[in-house]
């Protein structure tokens, strides 16, 4: 059990957290100003400089980069009146294609504090929010936040560790990107695999326009469509590859989205579902990537369950085995984690 903590001790935890809070705007300013950028590996600065390379106000530029020291994000210099950013701190701060780039998060938070009186709605009505019904800032901030993850470890890691998918892929097969979103993944597996087709579905009609003009910037194959329909009534069949990009536990409907790829899929294809990374009980998930979750979950992940038949509202921290049971309730007769990340946990089911 954990020790209780003094009033003083909790009050300084609070202080932390919306120190925290005031800082990821400072954050996310300094990413889209291109401060970090300009910092990484560019060894000490002073606030002068600083404010050269990127064409802001020094008086701005010093003072953030005092909060940015005062939270760890950058090192001072005190006998130089200078500042670096360590190399370590590139990969979450400056590197865009970067698995553990981590600002689009705050770019998902921001889009929480504009749903702010929905959100009070939800919680005195018992109603759902969809996905669609958030600031654009979710959808957007989701997009490039999973983004690199999928171009990191997708085919590399959790499709090559499927056995036999990778070739199944390369010679050509169908695949089906439920809950595309803003196609992100689907777009990946197009350029991956030119010999297989790939469908990304999605009921919200702006991520599909989205996706789209996606596809065309990134002069995807010609192996490649989206369209606009729900994880229960997309058409196509025999599928070769069904997955689920941390989208599962959004669904009303779970058992009955897992049914319909049961059904869509062939007899040796096989289903991939990526679910935010959660142990089987809350004991397990007290950590602060349970916490961020959590947090996501009540907001988004839970109301938009709950805007659909069914709201079963898994959350985002169902953990395996619950997970798990729901591929087994829909007539899949194996299901077993393939790969794992900080932020992921990849799961395989098979009829």
């Amino acid at each position: 059990m954990l020790q209780e903590k003094t009033t003083d001790e909790f009050a300084g935890q609070v202080v932390t957290d919306v120190a925290a809070t005031i800082s990821g705007v400072l954050t996310n300013i300094g990413h889209k100003i291109g401060l970090y950028k300009a910092m990484a590996g560019a060894g000490d600065l002073s606030s002068s400089e600083l404010a050269r390379k990127t064409n802001a106000d020094e008086r701005y530029v010093r003072e953030w980069l005092n909060n940015q020291t005062a939270g760890g994000y950058v090192h001072f210099n005190q006998e130089q009146d200078t500042y670096h950013m360590p190399d370590s701190h590139i990969p979450v701060l400056a590197d865009e294609e970067s698995p553990f780039f981590l600002v689009p998060a705050l770019e998902v938070a921001s889009s929480l504090w504009h749903d702010e009186e929905k959100l009070l709605d939800i919680f005195t009505s018992g109603n759902g929010l969809d996905w669609g019904a958030h600031h654009h800032k979710l959808s957007c901030g989701s997009e490039s936040l999973f983004r690199p993850g999928y171009k990191t470890f997708l085919v590399a890691d959790w499709i090559a560790s499927v056995n036999g998918l990778s070739e199944k892929l390369q010679a050509g097969a169908k695949i089906a990107d439920v809950g595309c979103g803003h196609g992100a993944s689907s777009i990946l597996m197009a350029n991956q695999f030119p010999a297989s087709s790939v469908v990304g579905y999605d009921l919200h009609d702006g991520s599909i326009d989205t996706a789209r003009k996606r596809a065309v910037d990134a002069d995807a194959n010609g192996n490649i469509d989206f369209k606009v329909a729900s994880a229960k009534n997309y058409e196509g069949e025999d599928f070769d590859l069904i997955c689920f990009m941390d989208c599962l536990h959004d669904m009303g409907d779970p058992v009955g989205a897992a049914k319909h790829a049961r059904q869509s899929l062939n007899d040796d294809g096989v289903v991939l579902l990526v679910e935010p990374a959660a142990g089987d009980t809350v004991t397990e998930n007290i950590n602060p990537v349970g916490r961020l979750y959590y947090g996501v979950s009540t907001v988004i992940c839970t109301p938009c369950s709950k805007s659909q038949e069914v709201g079963a509202a898994l959350g985002a921290q169902a953990g395996e085995k619950r997970l798990s049971e729901v591929m087994m309730e829909a007539g899949f007769s194996s299901v077993e984690r393939v790969a794992e990340t900080p932020f992921n946990i990849i799961l395989a089911a098979r009829p």
